[in-house]
């Protein structure tokens, strides 16, 4: 039996969707939608509007709207960068961290609560599988 990698990309697509969906209670909770969780935790690993965009896939134009929301909701803050005084670097307030840490224990718990279904063994090789997939080529 071959397996279609497009069959394999629809079901990881769904099963992250499932547990987005059981943290949407949660990320309300924050004060967040599902987008701008995700822009909020990539702020520290891109701390440019363009990065994220590009990071996330997502259309500069709408990076730029989640960063609002974030900024009025005190979860993030423009800073100049020092480097570029021409450019605005993202960073996280005390909010933000608090706000995307317990976003992110909310996501880890509902995907541990699937992945108690797979054995230690399995665990340990969708792992293996995953960096290695992730790995460069």
């Amino acid at each position: 039996m071959s397996v279609d990698g497009a069959q394999l990309w629809t079901l990881n697509q769904r099963l992250l969707a499932v547990v987005m969906d059981a943290c949407t209670e949660e990320l309300t909770e924050l004060g967040l939608e599902t987008k701008e969780f995700f822009v909020l935790a990539e702020v520290e690993a891109s701390p440019y509007p363009a990065e994220i965009a590009t990071a996330l896939l997502l259309p500069k134009a709408s990076v730029t709207v989640y960063v609002r929301n974030l900024v009025a909701k005190g979860f993030v803050r423009r800073e100049i960068d020092e480097a570029d005084l021409r450019r605005h670097r993202l960073v996280l307030t005390a909010e933000g961290t608090e706000a995307r840490d317990r976003a992110l224990a909310a996501l880890a718990a509902e995907y541990d609560r699937r992945l108690a279904r797979v054995t230690p063994q399995d665990r340990t090789e969708l792992q293996r599988i995953l960096q290695e997939m992730l790995s460069p080529a």
